[in-house]
């Protein structure tokens, strides 16, 4: 589970973030639309999806490709964003097998429709590496434990949502689209108690993301998807309050120049979090006028 002081700084920043965004509803709701290519192209390409972030604009801003591509990856990509913008439009739902199962419906409109809104039933088994998802039997009544679980939870907010994902993923309930259905549940789940949505990132998935579920597996243990998500948090709300405050944003490896520092040094210190520091189209950013001391 998380440590109290790893706790105290998410408090601190959540606090610092209401603050800086009283009245500002509408910038904020900008922000997230503005995410969207970017945490639809990291989640489909977690599950191997050839389109790159220009790809994904070209597509979701623009409505054209430039190149020839699988007719099912410009759907996985224009369903995506279409559920994250319903769950931006009503951020305050319930967590509930109903809205799972709608928002998986609109996800795999027109590449499954015979699949699309219900769990695996009868012999639709399914096997991720050497795991097997849960009986197809049983499905629909793990999921309603699963949901109840999770409302009823006393954890610490992050680590019952990594509690969640980590079953839901070893469930899998669905035929397909479990991976980017479990992302999407976690920012619906942060986003009904205030807190801004997270993009896990695909570069670092064989270092930092499913090397977790494997933990689990093996030791029943899942704070090491807490951990995770609380530096994506910190970064997620880290760039509202500078985007909200900063006079000018500039790149990390500019700051690390203009202030004598080690880029190394200063990029691990931003994936610790421990520099007010966020990606933007998978560069880092941060305040030009931050001082370290």
């Amino acid at each position: 589970m998380l440590y109290q002081s790893i706790k105290d700084k998410i408090t601190h920043l959540f606090t610092e973030y209401q603050k800086v965004s009283e009245g500002k509803k509408q910038i904020l709701h900008e922000i997230a639309l503005a995410e969207i290519p970017e945490m639809v192209y990291n989640s489909n390409a977690i599950e191997n999806s050839t389109l790159t972030l220009e790809d994904t604009e070209e597509i979701l801003l623009y409505h054209q490709m430039k190149k020839n591509h699988d007719i099912r990856e410009i759907y996985e990509a224009k369903n995506l964003a279409t559920i994250t913008e319903q769950l931006l439009k009503n951020p305050y739902q319930n967590l509930s097998v109903e809205l799972i199962l709608s928002l998986h419906n609109v996800l795999l409109t027109n590449i499954d429709d015979s699949w699309a809104g219900r769990f695996r039933s009868g012999d639709e088994r399914v096997r991720i590496g050497s795991h097997i998802g849960a009986n197809p039997d049983f499905t629909n009544s793990l999921m309603y434990e699963l949901v109840e679980k999770y409302q009823t939870s006393d954890e610490y907010f992050l680590d019952a949502i990594a509690h969640f994902h980590t079953e839901f993923e070893i469930i899998h309930p669905f035929n397909d689209g479990n991976g980017r259905m479990g992302r999407v549940l976690i920012n619906q789940q942060l986003m009904k108690i205030g807190y801004p949505p997270i993009i896990i990132q695909n570069k670092s998935k064989k270092s930092e993301y499913y090397p977790l579920f494997d933990i689990y597996r093996m030791k029943n243990k899942y704070d090491g998807f807490s951990q995770l998500f609380a530096l994506l948090l910190m970064e997620a709300l880290h760039k509202r309050i500078i985007i909200l405050t900063a006079k000018n944003i500039i790149s990390l490896n500019e700051w690390a120049k203009m202030n004598r520092k080690k880029v190394n040094s200063v990029l691990n210190k931003a994936k610790r979090q421990t520099i007010p520091a966020f990606r933007l189209r998978e560069k880092w950013m941060i305040d030009a006028e931050f001082y370290e001391e």
